[in-house]
């Protein structure tokens, strides 16, 4: 093991313990996991406006029934993932959560592979 590596894996050691020696450990690591959470959440929304920028004359120019099935399957893939832990407590609703991603992304495929189709 490197030296570099050998201070990282302690470096993740001291933190651990003190996780779980010191009080109210197990709050700040949750606090930290929220903060990261939001800042990835925050990341992906930015990724997701610079993209809807930078393709707004592509989007408009679609298809209205386009557009819509683009939306709705944005939409819902987004409330399947947001209810992934309820859907999961059942094996029916594990079956439904993959269902629903499955619409939500073909739905959105077939709006790509229609958008490259040229027609006069």
């Amino acid at each position: 093991m490197s030296r570099a590596a050998g201070r990282n894996v302690a470096i993740i050691a001291v933190v651990a313990l003190a996780v779980v020696v010191l009080p109210g450990g197990g709050e700040t690591a949750n606090a930290v996991l929220a903060i990261i959470s939001v800042a990835f959440l925050a990341a992906i929304a930015s990724f997701g406006w610079r993209l809807y920028k930078e393709n707004r004359l592509t989007l408009f120019s679609l298809e209205r029934l386009h557009r819509v099935l683009l939306y709705g399957g944005g939409a819902l893939a987004f409330m399947t993932l947001v209810a992934t832990p309820r859907l999961w407590q059942t094996g029916l609703g594990t079956l439904a959560w993959i269902a629903l991603l499955a619409a939500a992304v073909g739905s959105m495929f077939y709006v790509w592979n229609e958008s490259r189709r040229y027609r006069i």
